[in-house]
C-alpha cells in the first residue's frame, strides 16, 4: 500500500509529480512482499527519491514498529511529540536530530535515542537514511 500525502495540504494525492512538496510514501511491507526469517540487505529496501521523504515499515506489531527512511537533502519533518521512546540509527549520510530545542548531528553509525513526549524533529541538511524503533510496551510498568 503506498500512501503520498502533500505538506502543504496533509491530503492523499495520486499525482506524485506535483513540484515543490514533501512526498511522504509509507510502503506498508507485509508477508507477500517481505519474507520473514531471510537475509537481506537495508540498503536495498530503501531508495533516496528527489525532494522527498521516503518510509518503509519492517515490522508493525502493537507493541512497536522497526522502519527505515530516507530524507532528501533540505527535507524534514514536522515537529512532534510521541508517547513513545523512539530510536534513531543512521545507516547513511548525516542527520540533525532536534530534541527539546537541542540539536544533535549524527553520521553514519551513530544512534540516539528521542524520549517519550520529547519534542522532535528530524532534518536533512544532507540526504541520509535512518532505522526508527518505536517501543510501545513497557510504560504500564513505570510510576
Amino acid at each position: 500500500m503506498t500512501l503520498l500525502a502533500t505538506k502543504e495540504s496533509g491530503t492523499l494525492q495520486s499525482d506524485p509529480l506535483l513540484s515543490k512538496r514533501i512526498i511522504l510514501i509509507i510502503l506498508q511491507m507485509g508477508l507477500s512482499e517481505f519474507n520473514m526469517a531471510k537475509v537481506f540487505s537495508i540498503f536495498e529496501i530503501i531508495e533516496y527519491v528527489p525532494n522527498s521523504v521516503v518510509m518503509k515499515t519492517i515490522i508493525k506489531k502493537k507493541t512497536g514498529n522497526v522502519s527505515v527512511v530516507s530524507f532528501d537533502s533540505g527535507e524534514a519533518l514536522t515537529e512532534k511529540i510521541s508517547p513513545f521512546d523512539t530510536f534513531i540509527q543512521v545507516i547513511d549520510g548525516i542527520a540533525e536530530i532536534v530534541i527539546d530545542d537541542i540539536s544533535n548531528v549524527l553520521v553514519t553509525g551513530q544512534s540516539i535515542i528521542i524520549p517519550a513526549h520529547a519534542r522532535n524533529t528530524i532534518k536533512a541538511n544532507v540526504r541520509f537514511k535512518m532505522i526508527s524503533t518505536i517501543i510501545k510496551s513497557g510504560y504500564e510498568d513505570e510510576s
